[in-house]
């Protein structure tokens, strides 16, 4: 019975920490939180909420995006001309691509072909063809004055990019790669955000204290609308339910979440120290946001209301993403 009993109480640690690492609900997917102004990655484990390691990356990183394959979590080092590539399982770096001239913003087309670039500072989008591992620049447009975020439409034929101090929106024939049209907005356009549909593009006005809305469906943009959501209407985060999206409004310290069937806010949650980017955990209610003037991850329960954590990070922290995420849209 002694023996039986110090072999059952050396195994039972082992046990215990094996039914913890896959308790159901939680998620051993790192989460990456991008630091513009210190040129690192951090690497928070959502199990103990505590940063396990910071990746040395280009200058100024300040956007991210998922491969097709989801093999790779790519950071946009903007000043670094360059793209990390990371595992983001695992959290090792793979390879860096140089020779993209300023990559502030990026997304993949919805069909997977074509990889465009918003050039923050260089004035000009970059369409690239991607063949499942390689960049190959297509085309260089002109746009007009520091292009800022971008959206591609579903059928991936359109792109819409924000003009951040020209106060515009333009949008881009991805099949012809040439300029369609040109639309005045409110100051400071940021993030942009298409709706499943197709029909609408909403834009947050950062230098405003709401969201524009345009009728994309016909040959010229129609803005039908403003809704209010709070001072410096920045970044936009699908909610994941194909109704709702989350919009950071950084200088109010606030999240809305717009309901894009009715364009109004039917929620709003504290977000501290200037929210930007977001990204919404699989379980739909945990939604992380950088806290930018703080150097912190705060996380906010949607279901409470509530900051239920924060955790220190880097300086200026901006994009989020980790891979036990809700749907995109």
């Amino acid at each position: 019975m002694k023996f039986l009993s110090r072999a059952l109480l050396a195994v039972l640690p082992f046990f215990f920490l094996s039914v913890h690492a896959q308790a159901p609900g939680k998620s051993a997917m790192p989460i990456f939180v991008m630091n513009s102004l210190e040129a690192s990655v951090s690497v928070i484990d959502p199990l103990t909420w505590t940063e396990t390691q910071r990746i040395p990356t280009g200058k100024e990183p300040h956007h991210l995006y998922l491969t097709p394959d989801e093999k790779s979590l790519i950071i946009a080092n903007a000043l670094g001309d360059s793209l990390l590539f990371i595992d983001p399982r695992t959290a090792q770096v793979q390879r860096t691509v140089r020779g993209i001239l300023d990559p502030y913003q990026l997304r993949f087309s919805p069909d997977m072909k074509w990889f465009v670039t918003a050039a923050n500072r260089l004035n000009h989008v970059d369409i690239y063809q991607w063949d499942g591992s390689n960049l190959h620049l297509a085309k260089r447009i002109h746009t007009g004055k520091t292009p800022s975020h971008i959206w591609i439409n579903s059928k991936s034929s359109v792109i819409y990019a924000t003009m951040q101090d020209s106060d515009e929106l333009v949008a881009i024939d991805l099949l012809k790669q040439e300029l369609m049209w040109r639309q005045a907005t409110g100051s400071l356009p940021a993030d942009v955000f298409g709706t499943p549909d197709d029909h609408y593009v909403l834009v947050g006005l950062t230098g405003g204290s709401g969201v524009e809305v345009y009728d994309v469906s016909g040959a010229r943009p129609v803005k039908t609308q403003t809704i209010p959501t709070g001072k410096g209407a920045h970044a936009f985060r699908a909610a994941g339910d194909q109704r709702h999206v989350f919009v950071s409004n950084r200088v109010a310290n606030t999240i809305s979440k717009i309901d894009f069937q009715t364009m109004t806010v039917v929620d709003n949650y504290p977000a501290p120290s200037g929210p930007d980017c977001m990204d919404v955990m699989s379980d739909g209610h945990t939604l992380l946001v950088a806290s930018r003037w703080a150097g912190k991850l705060s996380v906010i329960d949607t279901s409470t209301r509530k900051v239920v954590r924060q955790v220190r990070v880097g300086k200026s922290p901006h994009g989020v993403w980790t891979l036990d995420h809700a749907p995109r849209q």
